[in-house]
């Protein structure tokens, strides 16, 4: 397999990138070539200071970079030679099988729809992040791909969510969830009412509604909802994981008796920050498309592009978007016709 790796629009530069690339190079035998698009003179700079012996790299030169204040669409047409461009041309074209980026989201979503088009019955693609509760990780989905939704979408989302949780979380029943205000059938607006009775009728795990206080608590594997609430619920979950790491370290570190408690609590709270840190996650998904997409946060380190190899390796092995296809055109048919 080959995998095209857009190095250049992450926060932290592609040497960082490129670290996490080598990393996983080592554990995925099964990759023949990891085409690392970006300015060439940079990213051969960085090998030789990394000390790539690899030969299964190849440089794919891309004289522009889709920044993070682009507007997405706007930017992608007059930046046409912009690296997320170039590497999403790579597998419109065949020449590779899945993508990586660590830049802007919008624009990744936005290259996608434009140049790989939906899987054949999806209208709508949709993120699948990773997030973790008390004892295991869920999917939530969609996270921002599409802030609208119709009710056959967060159908096609909840079919996508079970096929990524079996397949590449190893997840053997996952347990499918509803967003709304309320568990009972009768709660939530339209969108949620008519989800829930398309839901019903597929052959999953489907749970019915869950409310915001059942995120975290090992009940559920895939949460769907809309792209404006999860992307919320996504912002929020960051936000919060990053104030309370905050809080607790002033609290630890306000006097003698805080300092020694926190002393003999390190190894609980250096379990608890691996816990919830997003680069053990590496990426999340964008599922739907026409090719393997996935999307690191634009902060992500060595370990996270090296988390999001792994798993868009585990996607293509498992071939996820036949799955998917398969799933999605019988779950059509059983729509009411116009």
């Amino acid at each position: 397999m080959n995998i095209a790796v857009d190095v250049m629009g992450g926060d932290r530069g592609c040497e960082v990138v490129i670290d996490g690339l080598m990393q996983a190079l080592k554990k995925c035998q099964q990759i023949e070539t990891i085409q690392i698009v970006g300015n060439e003179i940079e990213i051969s700079q960085s090998l030789d200071r990394l000390d790539n012996i690899d030969s299964r790299f190849q440089i794919v030169h891309a004289s522009e970079v889709l920044s993070m204040d682009d507007k997405p669409v706007e930017g992608l047409r007059k930046k046409k030679n912009c690296s997320l461009a170039v590497a999403m041309d790579l597998v419109k074209t065949g020449k590779s099988d899945a993508i990586i980026s660590p830049g802007n989201t919008g624009g990744v979503v936005a290259a996608a729809a434009i140049k790989l088009r939906t899987l054949s019955g999806i209208d709508r693609p949709g993120i699948a992040a990773v997030l973790p509760s008390k004892n295991k990780n869920f999917i939530l989905l969609d996270a921002g791909a599409n802030v609208e939704g119709k009710p056959k979408h967060l159908m096609h989302y909840a079919i996508m969510g079970d096929i990524y949780a079996r397949e590449v979380l190893g997840i053997t029943d996952p347990k499918i969830g509803l967003m709304s205000v309320g568990t009972e059938e009768s709660k939530g607006n339209e969108l949620t009412q008519e989800t829930l009775r398309l839901c019903k009728g597929l052959d999953f795990n489907f749970i019915g509604n869950i409310e915001g206080h059942n995120l975290f608590s090992d009940e559920l594997d895939v949460v769907v909802t809309n792209g404006f609430v999860g992307n919320v619920i996504l912002k929020s979950c960051e936000q919060l994981a990053e104030v309370l790491m905050g809080w607790l370290k002033d609290e630890l570190s306000a006097g003698l008796m805080s300092k020694a408690g926190a002393l003999l609590s390190q190894k609980a709270f250096r379990s608890l920050k691996k816990r919830i840190d997003p680069d053990n996650v590496g990426g999340a998904p964008l599922l739907g498309v026409n090719g393997t997409v996935t999307i690191a946060h634009g902060s992500a380190s060595s370990l996270a592009i090296y988390n999001a190899i792994c798993n868009t390796v585990e996607a293509l092995d498992h071939n996820i978007n036949k799955l998917i296809i398969d799933a999605v055109a019988k779950a059509n048919d059983k729509l009411p016709t116009k």
